[in-house]
């Protein structure tokens, strides 16, 4: 495969909302010869160029970039397959399951093109082409070498497409359930006629947060699983009673109730093992 200078490669950017006007803005800004696409764009589209159809903004490219809605993403790689050889590198923006990555790696490298399954781990909208990225796959180290000289911090997680995918979603655990659990207990808060209180506290927590936090939420909740439980049903009836629906909360007291009989199980499993002993 020949060797490319970052500077010199013609990019296609297939799908320009936000994500992807922004980031194609960013190269072509950084001097990249930028080949855009998108039958239905709704980003900000000043200085982009825009060929007048998909095959045309996919032939030349050296680096095809999609940056779709996941439902869309493997009409965009079939569409793309024919137009493409082994001197290109096709580069999944989507949001989506490890399967879905891996069902386009399968699509594209037939054709000898190289597949990168990248993951972007923040909001492009301030970050831009700078936005912190993991890739995967068989193209994820040309892809992370192309892009870091563009300014994405890229880290490169595996061999397999599908790994970026798989280590975005399992910290969307976190960040998206984090986010679901702070907007029920605002509207409980609100409900409740403390919201300002509410948030107030929530901001404090969030200043104080460290690593030791991250140990005592959870050596706090397997010691404490079956009290917490208990109170988190609790929580389910006032928030029935305030008239929220109390979705995290409900989730909460499966997983603290799953975490006490974990802690059961376990201490039985000591107990028989001591008493054979």
């Amino acid at each position: 495969m020949p060797t490319l200078e970052p500077l010199r490669a013609v990019i296609a950017v297939l799908g320009l909302g936000e994500a992807g006007s922004l980031i194609a803005k960013d190269l072509v800004r950084a001097g990249v010869r930028v080949q855009g696409w998108d039958p239905w764009p709704h980003g900000d589209l000043a200085s982009i160029p825009l060929m007048e159809s998909f095959e045309a903004a996919v032939t030349g490219a050296d680096v095809v970039v999609s940056v779709n809605w996941a439902r869309v993403a493997e009409d965009v790689a079939r569409q793309a397959a024919p137009l493409i050889g082994p001197s290109v590198l096709f580069a999944d923006f989507n949001t989506s399951g490890p399967e879905l990555k891996r069902s386009l790696a399968a699509i594209i490298e037939p054709t000898g093109a190289a597949f990168a399954d990248v993951a972007m781990m923040s909001p492009v909208p301030g970050f831009g082409i700078r936005v912190p990225a993991f890739a995967a796959g068989g193209g994820a180290e040309r892809f992370a070498r192309i892009f870091r000289s563009y300014g994405m911090p890229v880290d490169v997680v595996g061999p397999n497409a599908g790994e970026a995918a798989a280590r975005k979603l399992v910290r969307s655990v976190f960040f998206k359930g984090m986010a679901a659990a702070v907007c029920e207990s605002l509207e409980a808060a609100a409900a409740s006629g403390v919201y300002d209180w509410m948030y107030g506290d929530i901001a404090k927590t969030f200043e104080k947060a460290d690593a030791a936090l991250v140990q005592r939420l959870v050596e706090g909740s397997r010691t404490h699983a079956v009290r917490r439980a208990h109170e988190m049903r609790e929580v389910v009836a006032l928030l029935n009673h305030l008239g929220v629906p109390p979705a995290i909360s409900s989730a909460s007291v499966e997983v603290l109730e799953r975490l006490a009989k974990s802690a059961q199980s376990s201490d039985t499993v000591t107990s028989d093992v001591r008493h054979e002993r």
